[in-house]
């Protein structure tokens, strides 16, 4: 079981849209910067999100993406469920044709279960849980010290 790379980039990028929201709009360029994600992937993502009204697009010099509601109303499980991302820890996909002739196998209700509490845990975090964790915060400090120490030096290089 695992949650594949589009849910965890599709979180990622909306947790660095809420820790920069104050600053106006974000263009994808920046988030695909600080955190390591391609730009044309993010492109496909925000389609998603946008289409969910989870983000909003605004045109023009200076735009870029914000958060169509506040951080306090938008949970992890809207940003996976956004991008068509399952959480699911059976072997068959959830479908129950687990075994041979399409039988359920005997684990099938555990692990559907357990995808449905992990469904539910991710409905109880919103992004200003996460905006809140000092861990979180010291990892956006440390981005933005790497992407401004790196502008730096490429300042005096040209200078």
């Amino acid at each position: 079981m695992r949650l594949t790379t589009k849910g965890r980039y599709a979180v990622t990028a909306m947790l660095d849209l809420a820790l920069h929201r104050g600053k106006g709009p974000t263009c994808l360029a920046d988030i695909s910067e600080r955190q390591g994600i391609s730009l044309s992937y993010l492109e496909q993502l925000f389609a998603k999100l946008r289409r969910h009204d989870l983000v909003r697009s605004v045109r023009g010099p200076g735009g870029g993406y914000q958060l169509s509601r506040d951080i306090g109303q938008i949970y992890v499980a809207q940003v996976v469920d956004a991008v068509n991302e399952t959480v699911d820890a059976t072997g068959c996909k959830g479908q129950g044709g687990c075994q041979q002739m399409g039988e359920t196998c005997l684990t099938h209700h555990l692990w559907s279960d357990l995808s449905d509490q992990i469904h539910h845990f991710l409905s109880g975090i919103s992004l200003a849980d996460l905006v809140a964790r000092r861990d979180v915060q010291a990892a956006a400090e440390r981005q933005e010290r790497r992407i401004n120490g790196a502008l730096s030096a490429d300042r005096i290089a040209i200078g």
